[in-house]
């Protein structure tokens, strides 16, 4: 049974709008065991017309729940999945393929870099969702054309995440999908802080593509300190995404762990990263690229879990992760749990995801991610930045 602490904090925190994340694992895709409590919370009607104001500045105002939405960004995708608004996307980037039944959408992604206006603009959506890298010019060319963009600030931490989607849900009809999906996560993130709250943080870095690694104010930084790590880059550098740091400054951090993407495992074991203690202890831990560097629901819940294992081994070992069905909204009247059917995206593409530990050979097994993409710094080209949204 989960403590008071958990379920008064999912409270709480809807009430405000506001929900960190957390964790899963396969469970997810299950009803919850007879005798688990769902997690309620009532959670108002969206109304419309509704109106706010974007990362350009634009009041954007929705008239009415629109019947059809594209995505300018995955972590728009993948939120519009999470909420129960995935029928309702018409077009989507290229990035955004490892959800389920994406392949029937209308990829919007230009070739090389970027997003084809005319691709956009062919799909007649109601509602454009432009993720915060989205050109300045390609939103004004929608608008020119007579579309309703919503262009989202950065998010860079998971609060920032929880408002975005409840945002999301309050532009496209999904209020109560929103309002799940943020109890899921505050539920979770707040079993990783318990699990973690008397437990020494592990000295971290989180190599990303480009040579460059993850610093402060960043939403990788924010699911590392969730999950118990302190990372390293933080204090050392002034930069969000430090680029091509030296060989001599990586060893001098020396960190215990890598949190390492799939696709750049063989870091550890190469120059400088073999000669510090997470090399020669093969310590490290496996992650997607997507969720790593994709804020939304998901993301944030795979994520912020697995690195709590892996940084946590022992004390993560008993665990209880608060599952989708455990978690409903609604009214008095009406009270809405999520179901197998409504949850079945969260198992999308699963592969296994590895963990070493310090002082062992031994490798973990557990329900991971889908299809890897990389996280690059600003400077390691715009072609990589496009999958940071």
């Amino acid at each position: 049974m989960r403590s008071h602490t958990t379920l008064l904090l999912v409270l709480c925190t809807l009430l405000a709008g506001i929900a960190p994340a957390g964790a899963v694992g396969a469970a997810d895709a299950v009803p919850a065991e007879d005798g688990d409590a769902a997690l309620e919370q009532e959670v108002p009607a969206c109304s419309y017309p509704f109106t706010a104001t974007d990362a350009t500045g634009t009041e954007v105002t929705v008239e009415e729940a629109p019947g059809t939405v594209t995505t300018l960004g995955a972590s728009e995708a993948q939120t519009m999945w999470e909420i129960g608004g995935k029928e309702q996307v018409v077009g989507l980037s290229s990035n955004a393929e490892y959800l389920t039944g994406a392949e029937s959408r209308t990829n919007v992604s230009a070739s090389g870099f970027g997003y084809s206006t005319e691709a956009v603009v062919g799909t007649e959506a109601d509602l454009v969702l432009a993720a915060n890298i989205v050109p300045t010019e390609t939103v004004t060319a929608l608008r020119d054309a007579g579309m309703t963009v919503y262009q989202f600030e950065a998010a860079t931490s998971i609060e920032d995440v929880a408002n975005k989607t409840t945002l999301v849900g309050q532009l496209t009809g999904n209020c109560e999908g929103a309002a799940r999906a943020n109890a899921w996560m505050n539920a979770n993130v707040e079993t990783a802080r318990e699990i973690t709250a008397d437990t020494e943080a592990p000295d971290v870095l989180v190599p990303l593509s480009g040579g460059s690694l993850a610093g402060g104010g960043t939403f990788i930084n924010a699911m590392v300190e969730t999950a118990g790590g302190a990372n390293l880059a933080v204090e050392a550098f002034n930069s969000s995404y430090p680029y091509q740091v030296s060989d001599e400054t990586i060893l001098e951090l020396n960190p215990e762990m890598l949190v390492l993407q799939e696709g750049l495992e063989g870091l550890i074991s190469g120059a400088p990263y073999a000669s510090t203690t997470a090399g020669e202890n093969n310590a490290s831990v496996i992650v997607n690229g997507d969720y790593l560097s994709q804020p939304a629901p998901r993301s944030v819940v795979y994520t912020t879990r697995n690195l709590t294992e892996g940084f946590h081994t022992e004390a993560a070992a008993s665990a209880e992760w608060t599952a989708r069905s455990e978690v409903s909204v609604g009214t008095e009247t009406d009270t809405t749990t999520a179901t197998q059917t409504e949850t079945s995206a969260v198992t999308d593409s699963e592969t296994t995801r590895t963990t070493t530990t310090p002082g062992t050979n031994t490798t973990s097994e557990a329900p991971g991610f889908g299809a890897g993409a990389a996280v690059a710094a600003l400077a390691a080209g715009a072609a990589l930045l496009g999958r940071r949204d």
